[in-house]
């Protein structure tokens, strides 16, 4: 699992929400909730997490209706659904319209966070993101421009990640923020610039392609071409 792994937690319950909340981020998620479908989709497509669980028994669009709509708007983000003991016939419907996993409410908290670590493990693998001769190693956080490491902090490394996960794609200063940061420590805009000026120092070495790329008052970009 890697730290700052998002996870949005869509559970109408919100006694169960505020207790695996802090659960999670104890153990390094980013984690955000929403309380019913609508939302939960709204979360879902601008947070952009990398495991979604789903409580299926939903106010005003039910987690299965959820589901559909993520996936036939093609994301194929990791789902755990969360299902009530007797509903069989809704864990099957969900496995065929492409959740992951299930847990049976009511549930251990243990359960539910070693189902997540599985998931993970299954899911994110040794994935090298590539943009040009740059070279991103999500399992081992190398980083490297053809036979060139390049060394970077904790921070660096998540903004760089972020963007390469995002390649040729114009990021707002408030995106790049919101995806790498907490915002609940006060940070500005401005920690994003100082960082992306961290990275061309590193990254865009002497003779080599620029990559990392400024449009004036839109955002930023990593380029290949």
């Amino acid at each position: 699992m890697r730290p700052g792994t998002r996870v949005l937690l869509v559970e109408d319950d919100r006694l169960i929400a505020e207790f695996a909340e802090p659960e999670l981020e104890r153990l390094g998620f980013r984690v955000r909730c929403a309380y019913d479908g609508p939302s939960g989709l709204k979360e879902a497509r601008r947070f952009e997490p990398e495991l979604l669980v789903l409580d299926i028994m939903l106010p005003r669009l039910d987690g299965v209706g959820v589901l559909k709509e993520l996936r036939s708007e093609g994301v194929r983000t990791p789902v755990i659904m969360l299902t009530a003991r007797d509903a069989t016939i809704d864990k099957v419907h969900s496995l065929d319209l492409g959740a992951d996993d299930y847990v049976t409410k009511p549930f251990e908290m243990d359960e539910l966070l070693a189902r997540i670590r599985a998931l993970l493990r299954r899911t994110e693998g040794d994935e090298v993101l590539r943009v040009a001769d740059l070279e991103v190693n999500t399992s081992t956080h190398e980083v490297r421009r053809k036979e060139r490491k390049i060394d970077l902090t904790a921070r660096e490394y998540a903004l760089l990640a972020f963007m390469a996960h995002h390649p040729n794609r114009v990021l707002s200063r408030e995106l790049l923020l919101s995806q790498v940061w907490d915002r609940g420590f006060g940070v500005t805009t401005n920690v994003v610039e100082v960082y992306i000026a961290y990275l061309r120092k590193k990254v865009d070495g002497p003779g080599e392609q620029r990559l990392i790329q400024t449009l004036r008052g839109s955002g930023y970009a990593l380029k290949g071409a």
